[in-house]
């Protein structure tokens, strides 16, 4: 192959997934800060409740599965646990906390994100299609790679001179950072 294979297939193959890469980046950096804030959801409504709860050992997953009923909310159940004194329940849509003793809490329901939340999902998609397609991006990313190392021309800023120096600088950088913070 000559270098201006290397060039049209670096080229074809840039334009071709630049909205994915772009959006795989923004959405990157969301999932970076998910902890933070909750950039998939947005607060849609708080609602103060005060509730007559069971003994401990009757907060069961079917009690918390159709605890929000009672208050004309219909949501897919995720989880609950009882900790420190609290009652949380996870819906997909709807969080549920209670004091055990006082039996005072707090409804909170989320609405999507628009944009955002689609966008998130690239990261959390596990359906098989999206695997396989996951994986000839990530090939794709280095063919881009390597041909753009390929393809600038021999001299003070190509890759055999300058480019492999910095290339192992940003393989060692995050490997260092992993490593010194994990």
């Amino acid at each position: 192959m000559n270098k201006q294979t290397f060039r049209s297939l670096h080229r074809d193959l840039g334009y071709f997934y630049i909205g994915l890469i772009i959006s795989f980046a923004l959405s990157g950096i969301l999932m970076n800060h998910r902890d933070s804030w909750h950039p998939e959801e947005y607060d849609n409504q708080t609602k103060e409740i005060t509730v007559k709860l069971p003994s401990e050992d009757k907060i069961t997953e079917e009690y918390a599965k159709d605890f929000i009923t009672q208050f004309g909310i219909t949501d897919d159940f995720r989880k609950h646990k009882v900790k420190g004194g609290s009652l949380r329940i996870s819906y997909k849509n709807t969080d549920v906390e209670v004091d055990l003793a006082t039996g005072k809490g707090e409804i909170e329901t989320y609405k999507k994100t628009p944009i955002i939340s689609h966008m998130m999902k690239l990261h959390k998609n596990t359906s098989n299609w999206w695997i396989y397609y996951g994986d000839i991006f990530g090939l794709s990313l280095i063919t881009i790679a390597i041909t753009g190392t390929i393809m600038i021309p021999a001299g003070k800023f190509s890759f055999k001179k300058r480019g492999w120096k910095l290339a192992l600088a940003g393989l060692i950088f995050p490997l260092l950072i992993l490593i010194l913070l994990g």
